[in-house]
C-alpha cells in the first residue's frame, strides 16, 4: 500500500501517520499520511470490500454490496470532474491523484482539510454553525442547478426508493407505505434539480475560522470575527435532486424535535436567502421565486422521503420524533386528495 500511494504522488518519502476511520461495514479505510516533497499531509480513501459483510444493523445483500461499490465510484467521480467546480463557500477537498487497482479497488488521494485550517471535530453546535452549513449547501445547490451529470447517481441521497427495496418491503403496511411512490415521484419530477451532497448530515462537515482573505465574507450575520467556514466530506451519494433533500436531511441530524419545531421556519427563510443570493452570484438563469415556490412546498416530501426509509431500516430509530411526523402528515394528506 505504501509503495503504491508513493507512487501515485510522486514521493518516496511519503509516510504514514494514522488511520482516521475504517468505513462502513469494514469497506475501506481513510487514513493520513504526510509528503515531504508536498511539505504537506494528504488523506487517502482506499476502498477494498472484505469477503464477507457484517452490516451494523444486520442489512446485507447483493443489493445493497452492488449499491455501495457504485457509490464509491460515483464519490470518484465527483471528486475528479466537479470538485474543482466549487468555490469557496461550498469548498469540497480537492483530489490530487486516483488510482483504480481493480473493479472494487480504489485509492483516492485528497487534499488534507486539517492542514487546510478545518477541523475534522463536530462543534458544540450553535445555531451559527447550522447557518454556515445550511450557506454551504445554498451555494452547493445554486452552483449545481440544472447542471447535467450524468456520471453520478441519477437521483441523490441514500435512502431513494429505488434502491431501497429490501427497506421498503419490509415496512408495514399503512399510509407511509402506501404514498412512497407518490412521494417519490413529486420529488423526481421536480422543475428545478440540482446535485445534493446525499449524506449531509453534521458528521460530515469540517469547521473553520476565516483566512484574512476571506474573512470579509459575512455569512453568519454576526460579527465577521466570530464567522466560520465549513468544507463537505464524503461524496457517494451525489447526484440529481431538490436541494430540500439535503437541508430537511441536515437539520434532522442536529436538532433536537423541540427545536425544529421552534426554528425551522427561520431556517427555511435563511437558506432560501442565501440560495438567492448564490444564485445572482453563480449567474444562473432561474425564475427563483418559481423555484422557491417549488422547493418549498417540496420540504415536506423530503421529510415524508426519508421517514419511509428509516420505517423500513429501523422503526425505532430516534429520528423518528413528532417533528418528523408532523412533515409527514402534511403530505399524507395531499396524498390522500389527489
Amino acid at each position: 500500500m505504501l509503495k503504491t500511494l508513493q507512487q501515485l504522488i510522486n514521493d518516496p518519502q511519503l509516510t504514514y501517520i494514522e488511520t482516521l476511520q475504517e468505513l462502513w461495514s469494514g469497506y475501506g479505510e481513510i487514513t493520513r499520511y504526510y509528503s515531504p516533497n508536498l511539505a504537506a499531509s494528504v488523506i487517502v480513501k482506499s476502498i477494498s470490500p472484505p469477503k464477507q459483510v457484517n452490516h451494523p444493523r444486520g442489512w446485507h445483500s447483493d443489493l445493497g454490496h452492488q449499491r455501495k461499490l457504485d457509490s464509491y465510484k460515483i464519490e470518484a467521480h465527483f471528486y475528479q470532474n466537479y470538485a474543482h467546480l466549487c468555490t469557496t463557500n461550498c469548498y469540497v477537498p480537492q483530489v490530487m491523484s486516483f488510482s483504480k487497482v481493480s473493479s472494487t479497488t480504489q485509492i483516492l488521494v485528497m487534499e488534507d482539510l486539517l492542514a487546510l485550517g478545518f477541523n475534522d471535530n463536530e462543534p458544540a453546535l450553535s445555531l451559527t454553525d447550522i447557518k454556515v452549513v445550511i450557506h454551504w449547501l445554498a451555494n452547493f445547490h445554486a452552483r449545481f442547478i440544472n447542471y447535467q451529470a450524468n456520471d453520478l447517481w441519477p437521483v441523490g441521497t441514500y435512502w431513494h426508493l429505488a434502491t431501497r427495496q429490501d427497506e421498503f418491503n419490509t415496512m408495514e403496511n399503512g399510509p407511509l407505505k402506501q404514498a412512497a411512490h407518490f412521494i417519490d415521484n413529486q420529488l423526481n419530477k421536480a422543475k428545478y434539480q440540482t446535485l445534493v451532497h446525499g449524506d449531509a448530515k453534521l458528521a460530515n462537515f469540517c469547521f473553520g475560522d476565516f483566512t484574512a482573505e476571506n474573512i470579509n465574507v459575512d455569512i453568519s450575520g454576526e460579527p465577521q470575527h466570530k464567522t466560520k467556514r465549513v468544507a463537505a466530506v464524503d461524496f457517494q451519494y451525489v447526484g440529481k435532486g431538490v436541494g430540500v433533500k439535503d437541508l430537511a436531511y441536515f437539520l434532522g441530524s442536529c436538532l433536537t424535535d423541540n427545536d425544529l419545531t421552534q426554528v425551522h421556519n427561520e431556517l427555511l427563510d435563511y437558506y432560501f436567502n442565501h440560495l438567492k443570493q448564490a444564485c445572482i452570484d453563480y449567474k444562473q438563469a432561474v425564475n427563483f421565486t418559481e423555484l422557491e415556490t417549488e422547493w418549498r412546498q417540496l420540504y415536506s416530501f423530503a421529510n415524508a422521503d426519508f421517514h419511509r426509509f428509516l420505517q423500513g431500516w429501523s422503526p425505532e430509530h430516534q429520528k423518528i420524533n413528532s417533528y418528523l411526523q408532523a412533515q409527514t402528515d402534511i403530505v399524507l394528506t395531499q396524498h390522500l386528495s389527489s
